[in-house]
Protein backbone atom coordinates (compact mmCIF):
# COMPACT_ATOMS: atom_id res chain seq x y z
CA UNK A 1 0.00 0.00 0.00
CA UNK A 2 1.41 3.42 -0.99
CA UNK A 3 0.48 6.23 1.37
CA UNK A 4 2.87 8.97 0.33
CA UNK A 5 1.85 12.38 -0.93
CA UNK A 6 5.40 13.57 -1.63
CA UNK A 7 6.63 14.08 -5.19
CA UNK A 8 10.17 13.03 -4.29
CA UNK A 9 9.80 10.30 -1.66
CA UNK A 10 7.75 7.15 -1.63
CA UNK A 11 6.36 5.73 1.62
CA UNK A 12 4.87 2.24 1.53
CA UNK A 13 3.61 -0.18 4.17
CA UNK A 14 4.28 -3.64 2.71
CA UNK A 15 3.17 -5.42 5.88
CA UNK A 16 1.37 -4.57 9.09
CA UNK A 17 4.67 -3.95 10.91
CA UNK A 18 6.73 -2.19 8.21
CA UNK A 19 7.23 1.19 6.62
CA UNK A 20 9.54 1.59 3.63
CA UNK A 21 10.83 5.03 2.62
CA UNK A 22 12.46 5.40 -0.81
CA UNK A 23 14.14 8.46 -2.30
CA UNK A 24 16.52 8.98 -5.22
CA UNK A 25 19.35 11.46 -4.70
CA UNK A 26 21.39 13.04 -7.48
CA UNK A 27 24.69 12.07 -5.86
CA UNK A 28 27.02 9.08 -5.67
CA UNK A 29 26.31 6.69 -2.82
CA UNK A 30 29.66 7.28 -1.11
CA UNK A 31 28.61 10.92 -0.67
CA UNK A 32 25.12 9.95 0.56
CA UNK A 33 26.67 7.46 3.00
CA UNK A 34 29.04 10.14 4.31
CA UNK A 35 26.18 12.62 4.77
CA UNK A 36 24.23 9.93 6.65
CA UNK A 37 27.04 8.87 8.98
CA UNK A 38 29.14 11.93 9.88
CA UNK A 39 27.82 14.21 12.64
CA UNK A 40 29.16 17.37 10.98
CA UNK A 41 26.95 16.63 7.96
CA UNK A 42 23.91 15.27 9.81
CA UNK A 43 23.69 18.47 11.88
CA UNK A 44 23.16 20.37 8.62
CA UNK A 45 20.20 18.38 7.27
CA UNK A 46 18.60 16.02 9.78
CA UNK A 47 15.03 16.91 10.70
CA UNK A 48 12.28 18.98 9.11
CA UNK A 49 12.89 22.64 8.25
CA UNK A 50 13.33 24.79 11.34
CA UNK A 51 14.64 21.86 13.40
CA UNK A 52 18.22 21.52 14.64
CA UNK A 53 20.28 18.60 15.86
CA UNK A 54 22.23 19.90 18.89
CA UNK A 55 23.26 16.37 19.94
CA UNK A 56 24.58 13.98 17.29
CA UNK A 57 26.79 11.17 18.57
CA UNK A 58 27.75 8.27 16.30
CA UNK A 59 29.90 5.21 16.98
CA UNK A 60 29.63 3.71 13.49
CA UNK A 61 30.42 0.02 14.02
CA UNK A 62 28.43 -3.10 14.84
CA UNK A 63 27.57 -2.80 18.53
CA UNK A 64 28.25 0.95 18.49
CA UNK A 65 25.53 3.33 19.59
CA UNK A 66 24.05 6.48 18.11
CA UNK A 67 22.27 9.23 20.02
CA UNK A 68 20.51 12.33 18.65
CA UNK A 69 18.51 15.14 20.16
CA UNK A 70 16.22 16.91 17.70
CA UNK A 71 15.14 20.42 18.68
CA UNK A 72 12.03 22.00 17.19
CA UNK A 73 11.43 25.65 16.35
CA UNK A 74 9.53 26.02 19.65
CA UNK A 75 12.57 24.76 21.61
CA UNK A 76 11.00 21.39 22.40
CA UNK A 77 13.34 18.42 22.18
CA UNK A 78 12.99 14.77 21.26
CA UNK A 79 15.67 12.17 21.88
CA UNK A 80 16.51 9.40 19.45
CA UNK A 81 18.88 6.50 20.00
CA UNK A 82 19.88 3.10 18.74
CA UNK A 83 22.61 0.52 18.29
CA UNK A 84 24.25 -0.43 15.01
CA UNK A 85 23.82 -4.09 14.11
CA UNK A 86 25.49 -3.99 10.70
CA UNK A 87 27.56 -1.38 8.86
CA UNK A 88 28.71 -2.05 5.29
CA UNK A 89 30.13 1.21 3.83
CA UNK A 90 28.85 2.67 1.58
CA UNK A 91 25.90 0.38 0.92
CA UNK A 92 24.05 -0.76 4.06
CA UNK A 93 23.33 0.16 7.68
CA UNK A 94 21.14 -1.82 10.07
CA UNK A 95 20.38 -0.34 13.48
CA UNK A 96 17.79 -0.22 16.19
CA UNK A 97 15.84 3.01 16.72
CA UNK A 98 13.77 4.41 19.58
CA UNK A 99 12.33 7.87 20.27
CA UNK A 100 11.90 9.73 23.56
CA UNK A 101 8.49 11.32 23.05
CA UNK A 102 7.98 14.27 25.44
CA UNK A 103 5.46 13.29 28.09
CA UNK A 104 5.34 9.67 26.91
CA UNK A 105 8.85 8.26 27.36
CA UNK A 106 10.78 5.96 25.05
CA UNK A 107 9.03 4.14 22.23
CA UNK A 108 9.63 0.41 21.69
CA UNK A 109 12.70 -0.25 19.54
CA UNK A 110 12.28 -0.75 15.84
CA UNK A 111 14.89 -2.08 13.41
CA UNK A 112 15.89 0.13 10.49
CA UNK A 113 17.66 -1.27 7.43
CA UNK A 114 18.97 1.42 5.11
CA UNK A 115 20.44 0.50 1.74
CA UNK A 116 22.09 2.72 -0.86
CA UNK A 117 22.08 1.62 -4.49
CA UNK A 118 23.95 3.72 -7.07
CA UNK A 119 23.12 3.79 -10.78
CA UNK A 120 24.47 6.34 -13.25
CA UNK A 121 25.67 8.67 -10.49
CA UNK A 122 22.30 8.69 -8.67
CA UNK A 123 21.65 6.90 -5.41
CA UNK A 124 18.43 5.22 -4.37
CA UNK A 125 18.08 5.23 -0.60
CA UNK A 126 15.69 2.65 0.79
CA UNK A 127 14.97 2.70 4.51
CA UNK A 128 12.90 -0.22 5.82
CA UNK A 129 11.57 0.19 9.36
CA UNK A 130 10.34 -2.95 11.14
CA UNK A 131 8.18 -2.13 14.17
CA UNK A 132 7.30 -4.39 17.08
CA UNK A 133 3.58 -3.97 16.42
CA UNK A 134 1.04 -2.52 14.00
CA UNK A 135 0.09 0.00 16.71
CA UNK A 136 3.67 1.27 16.94
CA UNK A 137 3.91 1.52 13.14
CA UNK A 138 0.58 3.31 12.82
CA UNK A 139 1.42 5.66 15.69
CA UNK A 140 4.63 6.72 13.95
CA UNK A 141 2.92 7.13 10.56
CA UNK A 142 -0.02 9.06 12.07
CA UNK A 143 2.36 11.36 13.96
CA UNK A 144 3.52 12.87 10.64
CA UNK A 145 6.25 10.50 9.51
CA UNK A 146 5.65 11.08 5.79
CA UNK A 147 5.81 14.87 5.97
CA UNK A 148 8.77 14.88 8.36
CA UNK A 149 10.78 12.33 6.39
CA UNK A 150 10.01 14.01 3.06
CA UNK A 151 11.14 17.41 4.32
CA UNK A 152 14.22 15.89 5.96
CA UNK A 153 15.19 14.15 2.72
CA UNK A 154 14.62 17.42 0.82
CA UNK A 155 17.18 19.04 3.13
CA UNK A 156 19.59 16.16 2.50
CA UNK A 157 19.14 16.58 -1.27
CA UNK A 158 20.00 20.29 -0.93
CA UNK A 159 23.15 19.47 1.03
CA UNK A 160 24.17 16.83 -1.51
CA UNK A 161 23.63 19.30 -4.38
CA UNK A 162 26.27 21.47 -2.69
CA UNK A 163 28.44 18.29 -2.57
CA UNK A 164 28.49 18.34 1.24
Amino acid sequence: MVVTKSRTMQLTMPSDREVVLTRVFDAPRALVFEAFTKPEHLRRWFGPRGFTLPVCEIDLRPGGAWNYVLRGPDGGEMGMRGVYREVVPPERIVSTEAYDIPGMGWTPESVVTTTLDERNGKTTLTSRVLYQSIEHRDGHVNAGMEAGASETFDRLAELLAARV
